[in-house]
C-alpha cells in the first residue's frame, strides 16, 4: 500500500501509469444540440 504497490492511487502515481484507482480526466466534447443552442442565441 504504497509507492510500488501498482493497485493504488500512490502507486500508479509513482509508476506514471492511470487505471481504476487513478482515471484520466476526460474532456468532454460539446453535442451537437449544445453547439446549436449556442449558435442560435447570437
Amino acid at each position: 500500500m504504497g509507492k510500488g504497490d501498482k493497485k493504488s492511487k500512490r502507486g500508479k502515481i509513482a509508476n506514471n501509469s492511470y487505471g481504476a484507482r487513478r482515471p484520466k480526466k476526460i474532456k468532454r466534447r460539446p453535442s451537437v444540440e449544445e453547439k446549436i443552442k449556442i449558435s442560435k442565441k447570437k
